[in-house]
């Protein structure tokens, strides 16, 4: 059995049946959110065919960003049936500071909020990408993987989706399947070939985030999450599993030329402003601009997260800031809420098709306001950050520091980034939120 493209080039695929398969799900992308719904639909006994860019070969993926998973992540993987698999690699957090001006206004614990799971952890993500994709294939459902694929095209039959058209190293293939998920992130090319994007509204930031890593200082507590702030400018500090420090530190929008101009000395003093105590870790870690990477800071909206045969998921669907660590977050809640939606409209058979439509935009009905509310709570926290007038800046201040003195004000300024998920009141501490370290 062949499989040709428009060009007459064939490849056999007497060992990939699951290329004519039709019924399944092709997913193109497999960062958390695309490993995740690939693991939800096996374990759900669906066929996935996953499509992934990276040669797996050549590294798994950015190294600076995408570690911090919040108190509902956490739920997640364990209702993936992940977390044990990726706990050892977690490093927990327990603890939110803020500083201004060189004064603390504000100390959250997190072990204080009524939750189920109340702790965030940094986890590397290779090594969350590795326990998805090794317990997919523990799974009934069958999850075949190629990568490298980038996928150039997408296949139709009338206004509908019908499969993805990709190029490898051995050619080109077509994967037929009854939905394609796009889980591509933020610059997604299945929004933009399946027209979701064309009324997109992408909104830039004021500042860009130069994410780099740096020794730990000794005298910090390794469980802390620290802001920063002095006038406009700010930088985030978040504890790696590896032991280091993951910074980011915000620039103007488009400023880092400005920055490299100014020489390596000069954001090594940007650091030292904001945490003295970083100083020598600047000096010691960072020898070169390579040792640094910048993420253009914006926000996209989606106004129709699918269409005929294909949906959107993650940042393809809704990118956010990445004030508060919320990316890798909703891809998972993605995922969690999509998967049971699409086994029940594939078992309506020949009636699937409608089914899928109807699942898709329930889907987005019921995430939508979730993913609002969080991209609210960044847009007001960048606000905040930038705010660079005397004035302004005493304001700041006061409000962190009513924020902290208030339980029912944390509960519900946090509430929205860090346990979306769940309820208060169920302080019972699971196995699975144990220490992971």
């Amino acid at each position: 059995m062949h499989l040709s493209d428009d060009q007459g080039w064939r490849i056999a695929i007497d060992s990939w049946p699951w290329l004519t398969e039709y019924g399944g799900s092709t997913q193109v992308g497999g960062g958390p959110g695309g490993r995740a719904l690939a693991l939800a639909l096996a374990r759900l006994g669906r066929s996935v065919v996953l499509l992934e860019r990276r040669d797996p070969g050549r590294g798994a993926g950015p190294v600076f960003r995408g570690e911090s998973v919040s108190p509902d992540g956490v739920r997640l993987l364990d209702g993936l049936g992940a977390w044990e698999q990726v706990r050892g690699a977690a490093h927990r957090v327990d603890r939110l500071e803020i500083e201004d001006a060189g004064r603390r206004v504000l100390d959250v614990r997190f072990a204080d909020f009524p939750y189920r799971y109340r702790h965030p952890v940094e986890l590397p993500q290779p090594a969350l990408l590795s326990a998805l994709a090794e317990l997919t294939a523990r799974q009934p459902g069958p999850c075949t993987v190629l990568a490298p694929a980038t996928a150039v095209a997408l296949l139709g039959a009338g206004p509908a989706v019908t499969g993805v058209r990709a190029v490898t190293p051995h050619g080109t293939v077509r994967v037929r399947a009854a939905l394609t998920v796009g889980a591509d992130g933020r610059h997604s090319t299945v929004r933009r070939l399946s027209g979701l994007g064309e009324r997109a509204r992408r909104t830039p930031l004021e500042r860009d985030v130069v994410w780099l890593k740096l020794p730990h200082p000794a005298d910090w507590d390794r469980r802390a999450y620290r802001v920063r702030i002095a006038g406009g400018s700010h930088a985030l500090f978040l504890p790696c599993a590896d032991g280091r420090v993951r910074v980011g530190l915000n620039v103007p929008k488009g400023g880092l030329r400005q920055l490299r101009a100014q020489g390596l000395d000069a954001l090594r003093r940007r650091l030292a402003a904001l945490a003295p105590e970083v100083a020598d870790a600047a000096r010691e870690g960072l020898r070169g601009w390579s040792d640094t990477a910048l993420l253009d800071i914006f926000t996209t909206e989606v106004p129709r997260w699918s269409a005929p045969g294909v949906v959107l998921l993650g940042d393809a669907a809704h990118t956010l800031s990445p004030v508060l660590g919320q990316g890798v977050n909703h891809a998972l809640a993605d995922a969690a809420e999509l998967a049971p939606l699409l086994d029940r409209a594939l078992a309506e058979g020949r009636g699937a098709g409608r089914a899928l439509g109807a699942a898709c935009e329930t889907y987005q009905r019921l995430r939508e306001p979730a993913v609002a509310r969080s991209r609210a709570l960044q847009l007001r926290q960048e606000r905040l950050f930038t705010l660079a007038g005397p004035g302004a800046a005493v304001l700041r201040r006061a409000l962190y520091r009513t924020v902290g003195a208030s339980p029912a004000l944390r509960r519900r300024v946090l509430a929205p980034a860090y346990f979306p998920g769940q309820r208060p009141g169920d302080r019972h501490r699971p196995a699975a939120e144990a220490s992971p370290v």
